[in-house]
């Protein structure tokens, strides 16, 4: 079983995890794996599903929010426009993007036929983060075969860490990857959750902070046998989930606030970092279909959206921290490695 944040005995802010601490916690919420781990190859897809039906027929509220935009994401212009999702939300490494997308696509058309003939063309959602540190990203690795066994293989439970599109990231300096986390929102009117997926490849070691402990990562970095100070020109994408009624313009304001986790674990946002946030709910869905009535969207009102604001910082944190702690330790492209934040456990909590 992977040791995560709270097995450390350390927590973050006072909301209520969902059971599972994940952004499966939303229901129908479910996630994919395909990781490609083989000598200089290290690399993979990650795919999120907001629901377990036809995304294109029935579609999800969505928004996109670009901290800053050294990225390539594909499909975010027409959330922003339509303000909603009718794929799964596809990850992987910078130079696979066109492969995934390409796959993405093809997957859609087999499982709708009116795309393209009797209805118009469909949006795919997919991002990115360079992992060129451990992967041979040159390559190319991922194939068509990858995205299909990420979208086939999604579930309620999955691995955090060294797998699917975080195989060969790089966060704070140390091994990054995929990391998740959830909190439970509640209101006079109903209960709720909220969900975060992190993709974490971005940060310098000498900013690292955690919890209780301050700067980590000026004490992890004296006990590095070797370690190279470089600018951050990672990456981070974070995806947020959740059951709240929200239309999209709200949606965009909960999102932003995942910025305050990078904040809070010491990034800066540097020039070389594409630091991507996409959001959906799934309270509202909107079919694609006309059936000339009027559509309905519940949604709360605008006092309430603070303790969504203050679970998307909260979770985002601990997801990224849960992608670090789950991380094994990995050596890849011409021999570089990226140490666990696991192995430091012990000394940062004084358990050693």
């Amino acid at each position: 079983m992977q040791k995560r944040l709270r097995d450390y005995g350390m927590t973050i802010g006072s909301l209520e995890t969902g059971p599972r601490n994940k952004i499966t916690d939303v229901k129908g919420v479910t996630v994919g794996h395909s990781t490609i781990d083989d000598g200089e190859i290290k690399t993979g897809v990650t795919a999120i599903y907001p629901h377990g039906g036809n995304l294109f027929t029935e579609k999800m509220v969505g928004a996109t929010y670009v901290l800053n935009g050294f990225g390539k994401a594909v499909g975010t212009l027409q959330v922003d426009e339509l303000g909603t999702i009718e794929t799964p939300i596809l990850l992987t490494n910078t130079l696979s993007i066109g492969e995934v997308t390409n796959s993405l696509i093809t997957y859609m058309l087999e499982h709708n036929e009116e795309i393209g003939t009797t209805t118009g063309t469909v949006n795919p959602l997919v991002a990115e983060c360079n992992d060129m540190f451990l992967n041979n990203i040159r390559s190319q690795a991922v194939k068509k075969h990858h995205v299909y066994e990420a979208l086939s293989g999604a579930s309620g439970e999955f691995d955090e860490g060294a797998v699917g599109a975080g195989t060969g990231m790089k966060c704070f300096g140390l091994k990054g990857g995929i990391g998740s986390s959830s909190r439970i929102l509640s209101y006079p009117h109903g209960t709720y959750t909220v969900g975060v997926l992190v993709l974490s490849n971005f940060g310098q070691l000498e900013h690292f902070r955690m919890p209780g402990i301050g700067l980590a990562g000026e004490k992890i970095k004296a006990n590095l046998a070797e370690h190279r100070d470089e600018e951050d020109k990672g990456s981070v994408i974070i995806v947020v989930a959740t059951d709240l009624p929200v239309e999209s313009r709200q949606l965009k304001r909960i999102i932003k606030r995942a910025g305050a986790a990078l904040g809070r674990t010491g990034s800066y946002m540097g020039n070389g970092s594409g630091d991507i946030f996409l959001g959906f709910s799934t309270a509202n869905p909107v079919s694609h279909h006309s059936n000339d009535t009027l559509q309905k969207c519940e949604t709360i009102h605008e006092n309430d959206i603070d303790q969504a604001f203050t679970a998307v910082a909260d979770a985002a944190e601990e997801a990224i921290l849960n992608s670090m702690l789950t991380a094994k330790t990995t050596t890849g492209r011409e021999g570089n490695t990226l140490v666990s934040l696991a192995e430091f456990m012990d000394e940062l909590t004084g358990n050693n």
